[in-house]
């Protein structure tokens, strides 16, 4: 079954949830980028993190958001966008990141990423100019940096839980993640029950390796309030690369630049930073791009 998400509110009014099985996401995203187990954990849970906050913060079909997070480790710099369709696609800079496992016998995803650092969210809305809201990272393990950018940033009480399982041959088992945002009509009161809540579940990924859906993964979430659910869609990484976009972005350069090509190496490739994808341009196609300057 391919990865979905699922949107619910609670039946008072006061939360709205978000749950995502992103395991075959992750598991293509590691493939394209072939990343080691840390690398794989800090992207994964970047991409999840970047699907539910697309889905609560964007509505119309064109709209996107890209996170930047920048900390002080190994992993270096993680670039994830997202789409109102229910589509991601990311990198990480340094894929190959293998690090002993915490105190807790878990990936070093705190470690991996750094705890000094921002997370960055720029939101391109259909007919708006770009938005970038930004904090600095509180722990690292990016559940929390996700939660803290939406209490700061979006001024909204929040949950994010993201997490990934990555079994011993760097292949993802589980991915996925949920997110709770309060509601105008939530009170004190019932955030504080909301909170302890979370504080007693599993991860995620272990909720998943349970055998756990979605939906399920919200009742546990809501503890014993009523669900009413929204909205499920499908949710896949997909790139929005094309030949034709390095097409242009060929025409850009210098004619000395394409010449060199031409007369170096016999044409051009290019590779697209986020799915890893190669195109190839040969001297023919190389001179009409001049032809067209």
């Amino acid at each position: 079954m391919s990865d979905y998400l699922v949107t619910a509110m609670t039946a008072d009014g006061k939360f709205r949830l978000f749950a995502v099985d992103a395991t075959q996401t992750v598991s293509e995203a590691q493939k394209r980028h072939d990343t080691w187990s840390a690398s794989t954990a800090a992207l994964g849970r970047t991409l999840v993190a970047t699907g539910l906050l697309s889905a609560a913060e964007l509505k119309d079909k064109d709209d996107m958001l890209t996170v930047r997070v920048k900390g002080d480790g190994p992993a270096g710099l993680i670039v994830a966008d997202g789409a109102a369709n229910g589509t991601v696609r990311g990198y990480i800079q340094e894929p190959h990141v293998n690090l002993p496992l915490n105190v807790v016998g878990k990936i070093d995803v705190a470690a991996t990423v750094g705890k000094n650092g921002l997370l960055a969210v720029t939101k391109l809305l259909a007919g708006g100019k770009p938005f970038t809201g930004q904090v600095p990272l509180v722990s690292g393990e990016l559940g929390a940096d996700f939660t803290y950018y939406l209490a700061k940033s979006e001024q909204i009480p929040a949950s994010v839980g993201v997490s990934v399982f990555v079994n011993a041959d760097n292949s993802v088992g589980v991915a996925g993640g949920f997110l709770v945002e309060a509601l105008p009509g939530a009170t004190d009161e019932a955030l504080r029950k909301l909170e302890e809540n979370i504080k007693t579940l599993p991860l995620v990924s272990e909720m998943l390796r349970q055998g756990l859906k979605p939906e399920q993964i919200l009742d546990r979430v809501a503890g014993n309030q009523k669900l009413m659910i929204l909205d499920t869609k499908d949710f896949a990484f997909k790139c929005s690369c094309s030949k034709g976009r390095f097409w242009k972005a060929l025409r850009t350069l210098k004619t000395s630049d394409l010449q060199a090509m031409i007369d170096e190496d016999g044409g051009a490739e290019t590779t697209c930073r986020f799915c890893g994808q190669k195109y190839t341009f040969s001297a023919q196609e190389l001179e009409k791009i001049i032809s067209e300057k």
